[in-house]
């Protein structure tokens, strides 16, 4: 069958093995500190200089890292499609980025970071986005309004995730819908499944392990996103 819209979602499972580590993850980096204290808007107000510091040694590591072999086979896959693509990410990395950077894609791709970009920094008051590779200060000013402070470039729990418009649109129009290396538990990512299914579209995971919702999938393949990720791009 030969598939025009594709829709990819990827989780924090296809950075792993870069040496991200990903948030459920008994070894990762959220360890040592609550969800509530580093990854809230109410965290922020109370204590900024911990949350900052907590970004800042997140955003520190993105140097030692690289995109691995699943990043490169998605941007080999985008510089190939003739349909149109769009690639959803749950990840606040820029693996994905410096793979397509390296690859560029055809003309119908499109890359959205649902839950924001750790390398930019966000106005607390006008909301505007800027490129912000270094540590934030826990009173960083804001270059876009004299009473704002810079923050994190992240959707927080309690916040609305990003482009949730243009993803529910294309899953509309899909005819494939890929699930790459996500938990199935975080919503609204953990129903794009469904919302593919009522388009009528093929529906895939590639996890290390079925996922809590794989009932929902026509197909799964399982195992370390470096090799069932470029095994399917080479099926496509």
């Amino acid at each position: 069958m030969t598939h025009r819209n594709l829709v990819i979602l990827t989780g924090s499972g296809v950075s792993a093995e870069s040496g991200v580590p990903t948030f459920r993850a008994a070894a990762g980096l959220w360890m040592g500190h609550r969800v509530e204290d580093v990854a809230t808007p109410e965290a922020f107000a109370r204590d900024p200089a911990l949350v900052q510091d907590f970004y800042n040694r997140r955003r520190r590591q993105l140097a030692g890292v690289r995109p691995n072999a699943a990043h490169r086979a998605l941007a080999h896959l985008a510089a190939r499609w003739e349909g149109e693509l769009l690639l959803v990410t749950q990840n606040v990395d820029d693996l994905h980025d410096r793979a397509h950077a390296e690859t560029p894609p055809a003309s119908g791709f499109d890359l959205v970071h649902m839950h924001g970009e750790l390398l930019k920094a966000q106005c607390t008051v006008t909301g505007r986005i800027s490129d912000w590779p270094g540590d934030l200060a826990p009173d960083q000013p804001s270059p876009f309004h004299p009473r704002g402070r810079l923050r994190p470039h992240i959707v927080w729990f309690g916040e609305f995730p990003l482009h949730l418009d243009r993803i529910e649109a294309a899953l509309a129009a899909c005819d494939l819908f890929v699930s790459i290396g996500t938990s199935g538990a975080v919503w609204p990512a953990a129903g794009f499944v469904d919302l593919a299914n009522r388009a009528g579209a093929r529906t895939v995971e590639l996890n290390l392990e079925p996922s809590l919702g794989r009932r929902l999938f026509d197909e799964g393949f399982y195992g370390p996103a470096t090799e069932v990720v470029p095994a399917f791009c080479r099926s496509l």
